[in-house]
């Protein structure tokens, strides 16, 4: 694979008011897990994504000094159309930079699932009731969504190239159908799990048969015993009581809603058995979902280990406590991190 990465967020937000995925950021943090990523995961690229384009330059360039490629992804999720184009006009000044900084190392992501994380493509005013309206079956079916999703990404195309000058992708769901004519790879995020086994071949058929590089944007396993069940893919597992007394009260420790026996094993035996198969595919890129989730930490108690159905690669201590294996971090590496190094490095 040329693109042997993992996905990597330096401020992802539903909203302005929403909370930002990563609490814990900090340059210092960002640059250490970089480093970690480059010289302990043997990665080749990371997929960067936030709501802020400072940060994305930010680790964007630490990145490329690395040695990695950086593929960069702007995401004002959310919005209007037109509040995304104009989000999207303003980010791409800042990836060109980067590029300049890298030539052929830098990619642009116009957009990420935007039939669900965009407003105006299926009704709904919030990605929840987007994904799981009562009109979402038959508009899918009659793929209705496909020409307003054709539109909005051909206009975002017209406006990041306004300042934009290297590789273009978008980060699609497997239903969506893009117009790939203006882009240089191929982005799909492809999680594997027996709701999308039976299509997972073919998606992956049909995008090859485009004749450009296909890279899966997303893929992972949450750390439990029922690793690849689909429901854990769209759920936080969090009781909404506990979760806000967390918030109010930072020492108070947010209640899993469904205990899900911690099984880290099975996360990386399902990963790899997935990365395995798609190099034999002949894909031209992975990105693993995702280094870390910090909102979700891990616990010995099973009935407060929001990690365990969280899909990171670490997990996230409690706050004040560091780990063993990196003490300078507030995270542990699972299982399934040690497995993706030995796969990124291969044979010794």
């Amino acid at each position: 694979m040329r693109w042997s990465g993992v996905v990597y967020d330096v401020g992802r937000a539903m909203g302005p008011r929403s909370a930002d995925w990563r609490p814990d950021y900090t340059p210092r943090l960002v640059r250490r897990e970089l480093e970690i990523i480059r010289g302990d995961l043997h990665a080749t690229a990371v997929r960067l994504c936030a709501r802020d384009p400072q940060r994305l330059a930010f680790a964007g360039a630490y990145a490329l000094d690395l040695g990695l490629d950086v593929w960069v992804c702007p995401e004002l999720w959310n919005a209007t159309p037109a509040r995304t184009l104009a989000y999207l006009d303003a980010a791409a000044p800042v990836v060109e930079q980067l590029r300049r900084r890298a030539p052929g190392r830098v990619t642009l992501s116009v957009g990420n699932e935007l039939t669900f994380f965009m407003r105006g493509i299926v009704p709904g005013r919030t990605h929840r009731r987007r994904a799981h309206g009562r009109q979402l079956r038959p508009i899918l079916r009659e793929r209705r969504h496909t020409p307003p999703l054709r539109a909005f990404l051909a206009e975002a195309v017209a406006v990041v190239r306004r300042s934009y000058d290297g590789p273009l992708t978008y980060c699609a769901l497997p239903f969506e159908d893009p117009d790939w004519t203006p882009f240089d790879v191929v982005g799909v995020n492809l999680y594997r799990n027996p709701a999308t086994e039976r299509g997972y071949g073919t998606v992956l058929d049909r995008l090859a048969a485009t004749g450009k590089p296909v890279a899966v944007t997303e893929l992972g396993y949450a750390a439990c015993r029922d690793a690849d069940n689909p429901e854990l893919l769209g759920t936080f597992n969090a009781t909404p009581w506990s979760l806000a007394l967390s918030r109010l009260f930072g020492e108070a420790r947010p209640r899993v809603r469904t205990i899900h026996p911690r099984d880290e094993a099975a996360q990386a035996r399902m990963l790899i058995d997935q990365m395995d198969d798609l190099d034999r595919r002949g894909v031209a890129g992975a990105f693993v979902m995702s280094f870390s989730f910090p909102p979700a930490p891990y616990d010995d108690d099973p009935r407060y280990d929001l990690d365990a159905t969280a899909l990171s690669l670490v997990r996230t201590l409690r706050p004040g406590r560091h780990g063993v294996t990196y003490p300078d971090v507030p995270w542990e590496p699972k299982q399934a991190f040690h497995a993706l190094a030995g796969f990124y490095r291969g044979p010794v």
